[in-house]
């Protein structure tokens, strides 16, 4: 099985700045593209960021700018960094996977539990 576990969120005033993490563990043979995603209250699910495996990104537009996303493949582990916050902002973040696990011929999307980022005065 392949895990995705998210940490780094908080509350946090605007302007402020947070780093979100996101490691996968279990068996993995190979990990594709590594994306953020963010859900606030009563909206959809939306992809904020993505990065392949050769490490081009792509920013949803609302955030070009002020979030950075990276990963290190040698500890399966993607981040996020988040710089001048807005209110907006505020949101659940998932980080999501797309796995070859070990052994298996097939690559699937993995999604982690979420990370709560507040943006509050």
């Amino acid at each position: 099985q392949v895990q995705l576990v998210e940490s780094g969120g908080g509350l946090v005033q605007p302007g402020g700045s947070l780093r979100l993490s996101c490691a996968a563990s279990g068996s993995i043979f190979r990990i594709n593209t590594m994306a953020w995603y963010r859900q606030a209250p009563g909206k959809q699910r939306e992809l904020v960021a993505a990065i392949t495996s050769d490490g081009s990104t792509n920013y949803v537009d609302s955030v070009k700018g002020r979030f950075t996303i990276s990963r290190d493949n040698a500890k399966n582990t993607v981040y996020l960094q988040i710089d001048s916050l807005k209110p907006e902002d505020t949101a659940l973040y998932y980080c999501a996977a797309n796995v070859r696990p070990g052994a298996a011929v097939y690559t699937r999307d993995y999604w982690g539990q979420g990370t709560q980022v507040t943006v509050s005065s």
